[in-house]
């Protein structure tokens, strides 16, 4: 009897939302498509492209976009070419389903492999990730035309995979296209970040996370998907989250236990913390710390929470900038801590819900 196979799961995938290789929709401005186009029909293009941004605004999406007209358009003077006023293909196009289904042969994607053993995701881009494009450039095997290369994300090399990639943009093959997908380009390897055209995207607008979200059907209250948008920080990604992972709930539980600073109730903190630290809560977590960032980031700025329900204690007022950026910093060492040496996430909670009373108080 054969052994069922193996679903192997995708890095960032979303439930009930295609991945990039799939999306249709482009859902930034304008300009970094007019910016790739121009350049494809310019007849001198990079041949590798870093594309910057915050987590979750489209930027994979937008490289596979870029790949799938590059394939189904590689002469960049074609007349289909010079009268496009965008990077989109026609419903139902060969190259799109190709790309789509990942069977294209002259698409290469490199991402943090699978490991047979821990049924798991490596925690990198390998070296060996990084190899593959060797057969692939070189072979005969493949379609007439470009090959694309996309490295998402990038960030994600360990330092051989780095190197090794460095090594073939250095001496790139023959139309051959290398786009490479950055959270943080400014980690990547100077190195490499200097052998790459940057195209840095911008955080999506709030109103165009909400529109996207009505539009793809999320079915909560109106003001569910309002504070999501807000809360988001542009990132389309992190909205969705904050809708289906429980996002929301632990952002207002949080603002009712900020609202009783510097006094906390010792229950409802407890209740918190085993909300956002239990057993496989991994998304929890890194919302709690993510709203927990943006939450000191306003009181920083003196500015109010979106949601008009969270009121701000006026005891929070006086609390010095120098003291809220040493909180922060506690916050970042003790998460850091916690992932490095598998402590007790409820117990990095509590402390770190017991430092923002103490900075109250003071």
């Amino acid at each position: 009897m054969a052994a069922a196979e193996v679903e192997i799961p995708r890095v960032d995938a979303l439930d009930n939302w295609p991945l990039p290789e799939a999306q249709e929709s482009w859902f930034g401005g304008p300009e970094a498509e007019r910016a790739l186009l121009d350049a494809w029909r310019g007849g001198r293009m990079h041949h590798a492209w870093l594309i910057g941004g915050q987590k979750g605004i489209g930027k994979a999406t937008l490289a596979y976009r870029f790949a799938r007209f590059v394939l189904a358009h590689p002469d960049p003077r074609a007349p289909e070419v010079l009268q496009a006023t965008d990077l989109s293909l026609p419903e139902g196009h060969p190259v799109a389903r190709r790309v789509a289904a990942r069977a294209h042969p002259n698409l290469l994607a490199l991402e943090r492999p699978y490991d047979e053993k821990s049924k798991k995701l490596r925690t990198s881009v390998t070296v060996d990730e990084i190899r593959r494009t060797v057969p692939f450039f070189g072979s005969t095997g493949g379609e007439a035309g470009w090959r694309v290369a996309i490295v998402d994300p990038a960030d994600d090399m360990n330092p051989n995979a780095a190197n090794a990639l460095l090594k073939v943009l250095e001496e790139p093959p023959a139309r051959s296209l290398f786009l490479l997908v950055s959270n943080a380009p400014g980690r990547l390897l100077p190195t490499i970040r200097s052998r790459c055209r940057r195209l840095d995207l911008p955080s999506l607008p709030e109103a165009t996370i909400a529109t996207v979200l009505r539009e793809h059907g999320e079915d909560g209250p109106e003001e569910d998907i309002a504070l999501a948008s807000a809360l988001a920080d542009g990132s389309l990604r992190r909205a969705i989250l904050l809708l289906e992972e429980n996002g929301l709930a632990i952002y207002r539980a949080f603002t009712r236990l900020a609202a009783s600073l510097p006094g906390l109730d010792v229950t409802a903190m407890h209740a918190f913390a085993d909300s956002v630290a239990g057993r496989g809560a991994d998304d929890a977590w890194q919302g709690f710390l993510d709203l927990l960032g943006d939450w000191l980031g306003r009181r920083v700025r003196h500015e109010p929470e979106p949601d008009p329900a969270a009121a701000v204690p006026a005891a929070l007022a006086a609390v010095p900038l120098a003291r809220w950026a040493e909180v922060w910093e506690k916050a970042r060492e003790s998460a850091a801590e916690a992932e490095e040496l598998n402590l007790d996430r409820k117990q990095v909670a509590l402390s770190i819900l017991m430092t923002l009373a103490r900075a109250t108080r003071m």
